[in-house]
């Protein structure tokens, strides 16, 4: 690998614009379901006790800290409420169809420890060696219908978001000096690239760098190219493969039962590869509710409320269509440099 390649994610991320406190931040948080395994597999013993113990070499890039814990032969658990969990049923239901079960991580059971109740999936990283490692949440919002009915006026709200960006309430809202639940998960959303394509850029990890998590301000085009292109690093054959993968889960989630008949809220697609091989799946099921009887959604739709659309298949064009430029740009790179060499 030359010196530039080995520049750190880190730098590379503060380049973007993303301040160096959040790019240098170590992390507890990787995936909904996943565990970066960078030394030996925890044993399961660590689920012997209420809580699972994060082991050393464990990372997650988001989600919950002790939600989840890594096993031997490639297993991770992660912690459910109970027996009529959301994430639970949904992921019973995958595996019953034929398409989606192609595109998820494999569910392999429940476990019950001390009153405690996990899932049991496919560890997605088992197998591969020192990867790099890339969190995409897709759609237009990430939160449910019921997160935002309410209409009451929040104070605390309000401060969050002037916390951020003084300039972003409207006249009347700061009149008010408070803002509605809606109103603020609006502006979170709208802060990335999430309301326009679909999609965010949640975090990365690149080989021998630290992780990246906060990158909710990359949002334009430019922005995620230069992001997506760093972490495919000129190698052609990655993105090749990661724009292959993505056409064939598009098209598995069109032909889907379960796609057709829930909204999908707050999931990710995982991508890692290492110098071997490349895995693309879609995780985190723990906000996929069946739609109300008679509804019919597209997954393409502008979101109302009460329509019930989310935007998964609008966030896998838009992903596509920046691996597609970010494919050609690597092609174009490679040929400039075979014609410099000659």
């Amino acid at each position: 690998m030359n010196i530039e390649a080995e520049r750190t994610a880190t730098e590379y991320l503060v380049d973007q614009g993303v301040p160096t406190a959040n790019a240098n931040k170590s992390l507890l948080s990787f995936l909904a379901i996943n565990a970066l395994e960078l030394s030996a597999p925890a044993s399961p013993v660590l689920l012997e006790c209420n809580a699972p113990t994060v082991p050393p070499g464990w990372l997650q890039l988001s989600g919950h800290p002790k939600s989840i814990a890594p096993m031997a032969n490639g297993i991770v658990r992660k912690r459910i409420s109970g027996p009529n969990d959301t994430e639970l049923l949904a992921y019973r239901q995958l595996m019953m169809d034929p398409h989606a079960i192609k595109i998820v991580p494999k569910f392999l059971g429940v476990h019950q420890v001390s009153g405690e109740h996990f899932i049991e999936l496919h560890n997605m990283l088992h197998g591969f060696v020192e990867p790099n490692v890339m969190d995409i949440k897709m759609g237009f919002r990430t939160f449910t219908e019921n997160e935002v009915s309410n209409t009451a006026l929040r104070e605390d709200l309000y401060k969050k978001m002037i916390a951020v960006d003084p300039n972003a309430p409207t006249a009347e809202e700061h009149g008010q000096k408070a803002i509605t639940k809606l109103r603020y998960m609006l502006f979170r959303e709208n802060m990335s690239s999430t309301q326009e394509k679909g999609f965010r850029i949640e975090a990365l990890k690149m080989r021998g760098c630290s992780p990246v998590t906060d990158l909710k301000t990359i949002k334009n085009d430019h922005q995620i190219r230069t992001t997506v292109g760093h972490f495919v690093n000129g190698r052609r054959s990655v993105a090749k493969d990661i724009l292959k993968r993505l056409r064939q889960m598009r098209t598995l989630i069109e032909k889907s039962e379960f796609f057709q008949h829930h909204q999908v809220l707050g999931s990710s697609v995982f991508i890692v590869y290492d110098d071997h091989q490349v895995g693309v799946w879609l995780i985190d099921f723990a906000k996929s509710l069946p739609l109300p009887a008679g509804t019919k959604i597209t997954h393409r739709r502008r979101w109302q409320m009460g329509n019930c659309e989310e935007g998964l298949l609008h966030g896998f064009d838009e992903l596509i269509r920046t691996m597609e430029a970010v494919q050609q740009n690597v092609h174009s790179l490679r040929n400039q440099s075979r014609a410099t060499d000659v």
